[in-house]
């Protein structure tokens, strides 16, 4: 495979991960599939993580990441007792 073709697929792999987190996380349907909505949701994001309010951008990630890892820790635990493999 071209070296061109497996940097494609691989990014493409990427931003599917990356949509699942949206749809993991309820926002697909919180905002009624509302891209524009989406979209500011994320720039709002960036803007607090570039500094704009008054919680460090450093404090935010880390709330935020236990926030991830326990929601990743319920799914395996809902996947461990269920026998389910999948998150839908």
């Amino acid at each position: 495979m071209r070296d061109w073709a497996k940097a494609r697929r691989e990014r493409t792999h990427h931003l599917i991960e990356l949509g699942g987190l949206v749809q993991k996380a309820g926002l697909v349907d919180l905002t009624d599939d509302d891209r524009t909505t989406l979209l500011g949701a994320f720039l709002d994001i960036a803007g607090q993580l570039q500094g704009s309010n008054d919680t460090a951008p450093v404090d935010l990630k880390t709330r935020w990441r236990r926030a991830g890892l326990h929601a990743f820790d319920r799914d395996r635990e809902h996947d461990r007792t269920t026998g389910r493999r999948d998150h839908d």
